[in-house]
């Protein structure tokens, strides 16, 4: 092999061993594991017992009582004792932020993701009904598209509402009052919801149509949280009623 022979052969054999490989996923397998009780068979016991000191902090913070509920409170359309209860409790907490009255407050029922029963409030009950990060937000909507959102609620049998009365007729929003006037098209309301809603998620686009938008940066579980507390503190049980806010 002369000299020139063998520079190619070495440029040839560097190229090589530097080319980058690829690789190609020929099988894979994968395996269920159930999370229940018989997950602890297969746990890392010395994690397990790094992690009970917190895991038996959290537990007593959750299974603190902090309310008693007068009654059970559940949700479903077109009005019920749990979704009046955190409605009208968004609308107080915005009118607290806002330091001035705000209409209405809307809440989705799908949001509402287990009932409140009757006997101790505990705050895990509340992580329960509330267990996404979502936070109370104040928007400004004009009577039009109120309008549209209402008629979207009655299509949908109902949803929970504070702030105004409304009555269902095949599928369309009718008497409707806020504040004790009838809805005006061209007015601007103020509304209580969370961010999720104002987003226009579940349908509720109207809700996105805002001509202004505060975030308060509250969670919408502190507040029903801060509100059982407060109402406990002066002695008083959590309760709701069914005040035909819509009717059918």
């Amino acid at each position: 092999m002369n000299l020139k022979q063998l520079i190619v052969c070495i440029f040839v054999i560097i190229n090589v061993s530097c080319s980058h490989k690829s690789w190609t996923i020929t099988n894979a397998t994968s395996t269920k594991i159930a999370i229940d009780k018989n997950a602890d068979l297969i746990a890392n016991k010395e994690y397990n017992a790094y992690l009970q000191p917190f895991k038996q902090k959290i537990d007593a913070e959750m299974s603190e009582v902090i309310g008693v509920a007068a009654q059970t409170m559940k949700g479903h359309a077109p009005e019920s004792l749990l979704s009046n209860f955190c409605a009208d409790v968004y609308r107080q907490a915005a009118t607290n932020y806002c330091k001035g009255n705000v209409d209405i407050a809307i809440v989705n029922l799908g949001g509402l993701r287990t009932e409140i029963p009757a006997g101790n409030i505990t705050v895990r009950k509340v992580f329960e009904l509330m267990p996404f990060e979502n936070e109370l937000v104040i928007v400004w909507l004009k009577g039009d598209k109120l309008l549209a959102l209402l008629n979207y609620f009655a299509s949908m049998g109902g949803e929970g509402v504070s702030g105004l009365r409304m009555k269902i007729s095949k599928n369309k929003a009718g008497n409707i009052y806020i504040d004790n006037r009838p809805i005006d098209s061209s007015k601007l309301y103020s509304i209580a919801t969370n961010d999720y809603l104002a987003g226009g998620n579940d349908k509720m686009v109207q809700l996105a149509m805002y001509v202004k938008r505060v975030n308060t940066g509250i969670k919408i579980r502190s507040v029903l949280l801060d509100f059982i507390k407060a109402e406990t503190k002066k002695g008083n049980i959590i309760q709701s009623k069914l005040d035909g806010r819509i009717s059918e």
